[in-house]
């Protein structure tokens, strides 16, 4: 596939994730007030999108509170500075076996698994323009833990996503979810266009070299839309990589804490850089609102 560089290109900031990053870095925000004001300095720096996750206010721990996200999404809607609502959905699909030698019972303290239902309940509530759906199941780097997402709770869970009128961003971490997520389009569950982020050099999934990562870029039909991003010092090479390969980018300190070496960043520092980036390129920086016409997106208050 011949490179075919995008010139318009939206900008996606991960706020704050679900990973163990609340220690490392003062600037990784916990309480909804903290990710909803990260969250607006993002966008006044050129983050069309912002992805939400909550977190415990007072260990950082990640959280699927109902209320929590609420809050994360009235604090933003109620600012005067517009963006679009990208809420996580991946909580809720953990799965931790005992030792390699006894690995039933599972381990309480680090599975969480819940019904399709009660993994989107917060979507209903809030009705973001955009939510997650991690589109299969994978080893992560802990021993053993699998992040689980069965065909059958995607369809069950893409099918509320596809009811609420929220669209679904589809997470990609290996070539076999995109395979998936055509087949979910195929099936009626998800609707085409559909929207995809490639996650590139998670482990274990797709590592992040330019190769594996033009495969994914491959398995994307023509007419869908994705974003890319890689973890840590790859971040900013794959905002370039992402606009050269026609796509968009996502960074944020979901992805990464730093800015240059020994050099923590904001989610605010993040988004500038790779603005820089971008125009520099030649390539330019779309807002909220072209962001909403390009994907088909309504902003809608949340229920209540």
């Amino acid at each position: 596939m011949p490179l075919a560089m995008n010139r318009e290109v939206f900008i996606t900031c991960a706020v704050t994730g679900s990973g163990g990053t609340q220690d490392k870095s003062p600037h990784v925000p916990r309480s909804p007030e903290q990710i909803a004001d990260s969250a607006i300095a993002a966008a006044k720096a050129g983050a069309a999108i912002v992805h939400c996750h909550v977190r415990d206010p007072e260990t950082g721990a990640p959280s699927r509170d109902v209320g929590m996200f609420r809050e994360v999404t009235d604090r933003i809607r109620a600012s005067d500075t517009d963006v679009v609502l990208n809420l996580t959905a991946g909580m809720g699909g953990d799965i931790t076996f005992g030792n390699t030698e006894s690995p039933l019972p599972l381990n309480d303290a680090g599975t969480d698994m819940i019904g399709a239902t009660e993994r989107v309940a917060h979507v209903a509530e809030c009705l973001p323009e955009i939510c997650t759906l991690d589109c299969g199941t994978m080893n992560f780097a802990e021993a053993d833990y699998v992040m689980t997402n069965t065909p059958g709770m995607l369809q069950a869970m893409g099918k509320m996503m596809t009811d609420l009128g929220v669209k679904p961003e589809i997470e990609a971490f290996d070539t076999g979810h995109l395979w998936y997520a055509k087949q979910l389009v195929k099936d009626g569950i998800l609707e085409s266009p559909a929207l995809v982020q490639l996650c590139m050099g998670v482990p274990w999934g797709a590592p992040d070299d330019l190769n594996t990562f033009m495969a994914m870029v491959n398995n994307v039909p023509d007419d869908w839309t994705f974003s890319a991003f890689g973890l840590g010092r790859s971040q900013m090479p794959y905002v370039a990589a992402s606009v050269l390969a026609g796509g968009h980018v996502r960074v944020g300190l979901e992805d990464n804490l730093m800015l240059d070496k020994g050099v923590l960043a904001t989610n605010e520092q993040l988004v500038v850089r790779a603005k820089e980036i971008i125009e520099r390129m030649g390539a330019k920086v779309i807002g909220p609102e072209d962001v909403r016409k390009k994907l088909g997106l309504t902003k809608r208050a949340p229920k209540g």
